[in-house]
């Protein structure tokens, strides 16, 4: 089978490479440094299992998805529109698009755009960093989540395949709000503090800082209809002692100097708020604070 991801950067780069060393043929659609290291000396896929290097595709153009089967999509989500639109002339009709994205509505967003397609979000629970061009490093975990649908059977096969645990649940919105509630609660302290989980989590304030960041994306949720688990904040908290030295995906991109997801998770729950009249101070807070960081000011 053919598949291609748009947008590979870590995520994308681990799982198209645990996808090539089950036997498909992937092509990654990377920013330049890591498309031609790619090219020049293969993808180094160096998980907590094995390290190896794997001879595949990659490519800087959008056109590199055509003929593809599956597409994963691995774009920040605030270019969710811009893939979409450059993959577009290009896919298949069919085919299978797979989001896997921070954030809550991205599937839909793709799916307005690429109707001759078939579009399913899916969870990304994996520790992973672009060491370097052309080399990525898998620091823990690594499951996915998908929805009950009539893909998801196919979907399960390939991606056990390769090794990846999948589970399937009957309805994903309840997964898709969970993992935002964790996100607003843990990236923008953690770009903020430029501190791992562990550290973060021990300053002055902070525990009771996130505890109310998560109350209120919980109200939010119940707001659309999505009810999530009583114990929601006891898993939140967990996450800092399971993994004490990991940093967020927002601290990551803050450090590269890249623009972040923050739109998309702090930033979602207060437009949602809004919208459906829930107060979010917290969460208002923390996406003025990570946006201050990412376009500051002109000097006086």
């Amino acid at each position: 089978m053919k598949i291609a991801i748009m947008g590979a950067g870590a995520v994308g780069s681990y799982y198209g490479g645990l996808l090539a060393r089950a036997g498909h043929q992937v092509v990654l659609v990377a920013r330049a440094a890591h498309a031609e290291a790619v090219r020049r000396a293969g993808l180094r896929l160096q998980t907590t299992r094995f390290d190896q290097t794997l001879a595949l595709e990659a490519s800087t153009e959008p056109q590199a998805v055509a003929g593809a089967d599956w597409v994963l999509v691995c774009v920040k989500a605030g270019d969710t529109e811009t893939a979409a639109t450059a993959m577009a002339p290009h896919l298949r009709e069919g085919s299978l698009v797979l989001s896997l994205q921070n954030g809550i509505d991205n599937a839909e967003r793709l799916q307005a755009l690429l109707p001759r397609q078939r579009v399913e979000p899916v969870l990304v629970y994996a520790a992973v960093e672009l060491a370097s061009p052309g080399h990525v490093q898998h620091h823990g975990r690594g499951e996915l989540v998908i929805g009950a649908s009539s893909d998801s059977e196919t979907i399960a096969t390939i991606f056990e395949g390769a090794g990846v645990p999948l589970q399937v649940l009957p309805d994903i919105r309840a997964a898709l709000w969970s993992k935002l509630v964790v996100n607003c609660a843990y990236n923008a302290l953690s770009a903020i503090s430029r501190l791992p989980y562990g550290r973060m989590i021990q300053g002055p304030g902070i525990e009771a800082t996130m505890r109310e960041a998560v109350a209120e994306c919980l109200a939010v949720a119940r707001a659309e209809g999505v009810e999530l688990p009583a114990d929601s904040w006891e898993r939140v908290r967990a996450l800092a002692d399971a993994m004490p030295t990991q940093q967020s995906s927002t601290a990551q991109d803050l450090a590269r100097g890249r623009r972040s997801e923050i739109d998309q998770l702090n930033g979602h729950v207060v437009r949602r708020g809004e919208a459906l009249g829930v107060p979010t101070p917290v969460n208002r807070a923390l996406h003025a604070l990570v946006r201050l960081l990412e376009d500051p000011p002109p000097a006086l």
